[in-house]
């Protein structure tokens, strides 16, 4: 089996759900294909997630143009500090770039913010913070573009999407710090047990993706186990975090049924109820 090939379509579900966070823009074929895959196993909404000013116009652009996609914007938690010091490896594939300092961070947020104002865009985000891939020298950079986000999400009354990779005792603290909107998506979570009650009590939603059906991803598990159902999301990432058993190969949002199937041994639910809870989930966690 080619690396390279998608999986096959898995048996449909049998209640209408939402991917919670996907990549349109990074995945092959075109919107249409990739969401008539979708509706086709009953994944009805997408929510599709900008990470720098140019993704974010291209999400917010594409939630216009059809009714089943929602739109997120915002700069990853990575974008930020290579706006602020420059991009010389051209890591995120828009060119080599020079930094252009907080000026240069202040005008690309300002982008996200009339962005955010748009009756289609439904979330600010992904934001946060990644301490696995920016060293010492972006984590201010991260934290003032994060801070900004929450301010932004806060004041157009969007869902806050968080992008948490290795920080999550900074990512809790700066939450608790400016004042979580009103609805919060812990986006691929990647916490324990211990930090999903501390979600919980918050009120935050915990959207699982196809990591937690990977063999060394038990503390995801503990966590989804310990989440209340009524704060639980599904989220592909496509095209990443491919579930099992077709890690490695391209993900897209007709995937969800694997994923929550997964899930939903985790939770000791059958399939329907848990879909159930998932799609009134995101509809209030994304407000349409």
């Amino acid at each position: 089996m080619s690396r390279t090939e998608a999986p096959p379509l898995p048996e449909p579900l049998g209640v209408p759900v939402a991917d919670s966070h996907t990549h349109l823009d990074m995945q092959d074929g075109t919107v249409e294909e990739a969401l008539a895959r979708a509706a086709a196993v009953n994944v009805t909404t997408v929510i599709q997630v900008g990470c720098d000013v140019k993704g974010s116009h291209w999400a917010a652009e594409t939630a216009a143009a059809h009714p089943s996609v929602h739109a997120a914007v915002a700069l990853h938690p990575n974008e930020a500090p290579r706006i602020v010091h420059g991009d010389p490896d051209n890591w995120s594939r828009q060119g080599a770039r020079e930094g252009g300092g907080t000026a240069a961070l202040h005008e690309a947020l300002a982008e996200i913010d009339a962005l955010a104002a748009l009756e289609h865009v439904r979330g600010v985000g992904e934001t946060g913070l990644d301490y696995f891939r920016t060293g010492p020298e972006g984590v201010a950079a991260q934290e003032e573009s994060f801070r900004a986000h929450i301010e932004i999400a806060k004041r157009h009354g969007k869902a806050l999407v968080i992008h948490d990779r290795e920080a999550h005792a900074d990512v809790l603290r700066i939450l608790a710090d400016a004042g979580a909107p009103e609805r919060t998506v812990f986006h691929c979570y990647s916490g324990d047990a211990d930090m999903a009650r501390i979600c919980a009590d918050a009120g935050y939603f915990m959207s699982f993706a196809g990591n937690m059906t990977f063999k060394n991803a038990q503390p995801l598990r503990d966590a989804l186990a310990v989440a209340p159902l009524e704060l639980v999301l599904v989220e592909t990432d496509a095209p990443f975090l491919t579930p099992a058993p077709y890690r490695g190969r391209p993900n897209a949002p007709y995937l969800i049924p694997v994923t929550l199937r997964a899930m939903a041994e985790v939770k000791g639910v059958d399939e329907d109820t848990l879909a159930s809870a998932i799609a009134g989930n995101t509809a209030r966690a994304f407000d349409y």
